[in-house]
């Protein structure tokens, strides 16, 4: 798996951006996001049952990263039109703020994110900054779903440039260089 310092690889993938006919998806690129801090996480597979509470929950602080000059990215390896049919029957997914990508199996490999037993997208985080390097990696157990809270405070920590200690939170004092 890539790791803090790797740089993110090269992407040309399609995500669903839309609900509305005719403009459900578009092609994203790594240029889309060049100069702004990436959050891209990705989930094991569309129709789940922890998957969605994690979706809406980066839909609800969407406005929280943007706020630190973030896009979100979600994704998992399930095809679009897989993303699209699972927006439109899922409530909480219906109205996302941002896109959902296909993560095709060789970018995915390369990022190292398949899990090696199940065959799906592991439950995988990165925080990549404005140069492409990721700076933060966390990945949970396919049963056990991240904490969103917890990487707006990641970001937040790696936007300081400083040493921030246990449980720092934005606001408080950091430890200086």
């Amino acid at each position: 798996m890539l790791t803090v310092g790797d740089k993110l690889p090269e992407f040309e993938l399609t995500a669903v951006v839309s609900r509305e006919k005719d403009k459900e998806f578009k092609t994203l690129t790594n240029k889309d996001y060049a100069g702004k801090w990436l959050v891209l996480f990705f989930y094991p597979k569309d129709f789940t049952f922890i998957c969605p509470t994690e979706i809406a929950d980066f839909g609800k602080h969407v406005k929280d990263f943007k706020d630190r000059d973030a896009l979100v990215l979600g994704g998992s390896t399930d095809n679009e039109f897989s993303h699209l049919a699972w927006r439109n029957a899922h409530k909480d997914l219906q109205d996302l703020p941002f896109p959902l990508i296909h993560a095709k199996h060789d970018w995915a490999n390369q990022l190292g994110i398949i899990h090696k037993g199940a065959g799906v997208a592991l439950r995988a985080t990165f925080i990549v900054d404005p140069e492409g390097i990721i700076r933060f990696v966390s990945v949970n157990d396919l049963n056990q779903g991240r904490s969103v809270p917890e990487i707006l405070r990641s970001l937040d920590a790696l936007q300081t440039d400083e040493l921030c200690p246990c449980n720092w939170t934005k606001g408080e004092a950091t430890l200086g260089k």
